[in-house]
């Protein structure tokens, strides 16, 4: 994390069922200011972070370079404490989930999956999801509220603390980190934004900011914030070429256009510093909705000019999805004209299936406490003409 990082970053409230501050979701500066409020020295924040994280710590008498005096303080005033876990499946491949219970009920998933060398988890920012793409599980459950940083950060905790303490920074099954869970991390930007400084804090994960994704429906103003807040990789779930067929399966669609989408993504290929500025573009391919010759070649005029890799992802399916995946040899197809176009395509391999773990298949236990979604939606379909003035202006 730079310096100019560090100042920028958001606070992070308390739970609110105590009065102790949960330190497991405080970044680096964060954590400085607890220990200066509390009289101590910056540098204690360096030993808590290490314990928190490195050694996966969720008890203060376990803090053996920090006096007993101080660990007592702490107890008095402070905790650590992750989401409980109510139930963790293997897949027969390798993966694995999580079902983590979130504070004030409702439940959360989060898939680790391992590729040889390489372990990406699956971090999920909301319980529940409020925009409601029409092919995804997670959306027909509703919205039922934001997590906080320590709930975010705490599902990369608790998977950490299943594989054990790390010897070395580099040495851990993690090596990825991808907020494509559930809820739309865009619209839980700032608890979002904490918990991805704490993964790439060498204090927290050392997690390099390429190997950090962000995936997004499309809300527009928040990319163009994200390019200024965090260095990271984005990925944008598309799922059509044009604005008839996204407004169908992504609603969010109606309020921010591919036009728009796309300028934005461009901002943000050009804004990032590392060599690899490549954004994702996630594309679920549904028999007979998008998957057909014309959506190909309208889906290469769309991309062009912006530095993307198109995931193609075969259709999960759920329980009245009322979709189906799309044909093997349409998606090899499909395949073949985009790479043939010079857009760098790859098919994404369906793993976990057999846990409900694949891409789309995430659901938990969410009913939708709130008008949230109900708020969001009226706000897409009632958008007006004027331009968001959040928005940063399209070059």
């Amino acid at each position: 994390m730079t310096a100019h990082e560090a100042d920028r970053a958001p606070r992070t409230a308390a739970p609110v069922h105590t009065d102790k501050v949960n330190l497991l979701g405080l970044t680096r500066p964060q954590m400085e200011e607890f220990f200066l409020a509390m009289g101590e020295k910056k540098f204690r924040a360096q030993q808590v972070l290490k314990w928190i994280h490195h050694h996966q710590a969720d008890d203060f008498e376990q803090m053996t370079d920090v006096g007993k005096a101080l660990r007592e303080k702490l107890a008095r005033v402070a905790e650590i404490r992750g989401p409980k876990v109510l139930h963790e499946g293997i897949s027969r491949d390798g993966t694995r989930k999580w079902v983590f219970e979130a504070d004030n009920g409702g439940a959360v998933e989060t898939v680790f999956i391992p590729d040889g060398r390489r372990g990406t988890l699956c971090v999920s920012s909301q319980v529940g999801c409020a925009v409601d793409c029409s092919f995804c599980s997670t959306g027909k459950q509703g919205f039922q509220r934001d997590m906080t940083s320590a709930e975010i950060i705490g599902q990369v905790w608790q998977a950490s603390r299943a594989f054990g303490p790390r010897k070395n920074l580099g040495e851990h099954p993690i090596t990825n980190v991808v907020m494509m869970g559930m809820g739309e991390p865009m619209l839980n930007y700032e608890p979002v934004l904490s918990a991805m400084r704490i993964m790439r804090d060498d204090l927290g994960y050392g997690i390099s900011k390429r190997r950090i994704t962000l995936s997004t429906s499309g809300v527009v103003p928040k990319i163009d914030q994200l390019s200024r807040d965090l260095d990271v990789s984005l990925a944008v779930s598309l799922h059509a070429p044009n604005d008839e067929l996204r407004n169908q399966l992504v609603p969010l669609n109606r309020k921010y256009p591919l036009a728009d989408l796309m300028a934005a993504c461009k901002r943000y290929s050009d804004a990032i510093t590392h060599r690899h500025n490549t954004i994702t573009m996630e594309y679920v391919m549904l028999r007979d909705v998008n998957d057909k010759p014309e959506h190909a070649r309208q889906l290469v005029k769309l991309l062009k000019g912006i530095p993307v890799k198109v995931n193609l992802i075969p259709f999960n399916p759920f329980p009245h999805a009322g979709y189906e995946r799309s044909r093997k040899a349409d998606i090899l197809a499909f395949h073949k004209f985009l790479n043939d176009n010079g857009v760098l395509t790859t098919v994404r391999t369906t793993r976990g299936d057999d846990i409900d773990a694949a891409c789309g298949q995430l659901v938990g236990e969410v009913k939708d406490r709130t008008r949230r979604s109900e708020r969001w939606q009226a706000s897409i379909f009632h958008r007006t003409e004027q331009p968001d003035s959040n928005a940063a202006p399209a070059q």
